[in-house]
């Protein structure tokens, strides 16, 4: 809505802050299934499959995960700190309520990912694919989302502060009852909201933006758009 975001000075949006994430040597995982509450510290998972395994409440501390496949693998309330996940793949992974700081996404072709309830602070998801993602309730802080692909993601109910979407695609999202605080959504094309229209206070779009949710905007409010030659009812 181009207006000055909540609690920001003149019509200037605060940035967000990206993460900066320098990972130590390595060691190759060893192998072996994941556990709950399992603990990995700096450590480089290279195409492993955890497809279906239970990871529950696992911490992942300085670590690489490449090409690993996450189809159903369930990581609710895991944390993964000053991590770099590359071209990892999967369909219903579940991460609710998992925590993400300072950590780079790159890449990644998922489907389904269940992040409600998560936390996120200084995320960079770059580049990619993420179909139906879930971020109900989630808090978003220092996250950008730069030259990926979000298809109806789910925001509802989240708090995003400090969120950018840089030449990112974002189809058909859902903003209903998100909280919305400098949130840079100028970079986003197509920008596609498909419900919350209304919880745009506090994000900056650009002018083709806002002629482009002209008539979304209108709907919202109950604006009836009708040219001269048009006969009124």
């Amino acid at each position: 809505m181009a207006r000055r975001a909540a609690g920001g000075g003149g019509t200037a949006v605060r940035a967000a802050r990206r993460p900066e994430v320098r990972l130590p040597p390595l060691e190759p995982y060893g192998g072996g299934e994941l556990e709950p509450d399992g603990d990995h510290d700096g450590l480089e998972f290279r195409e492993t499959d955890f497809t279906g395994q239970d990871g529950a409440g696992a911490r992942f501390m300085d670590c690489a995960l490449t090409a690993c496949a996450l189809d159903e693998t369930s990581l609710p309330r895991a944390r993964f700190l000053d991590s770099v996940l590359t071209g990892v793949r999967g369909v219903g992974t579940n991460l609710a309520e998992s925590t993400l700081r300072d950590v780079e996404l790159v890449d990644a072709r998922l489907g389904g990912t269940q992040l409600h309830g998560a936390a996120l602070e200084r995320v960079l998801i770059r580049g990619g694919k993420i179909d139906y993602l879930n971020l109900r309730g989630a808090r978003l802080k220092d996250v950008v989302f730069e030259g990926c692909v979000l298809v109806e993601p789910d925001f509802g109910g989240a708090r995003l502060e400090r969120v950018a979407f840089v030449n990112c695609a974002l189809k058909e999202a859902d903003l209903s009852a998100a909280t919305l605080t400098d949130v840079d959504l100028r970079g986003a094309a197509p920008l596609e909201i498909a419900r919350g229209i209304d919880r745009l206070a506090g994000a900056v779009i650009s002018p083709a933006q806002l002629l482009d949710l002209a008539p979304v905007l209108a709907a919202e409010l109950g604006v009836r758009v009708l040219s001269d030659g048009d006969a009124g009812s």
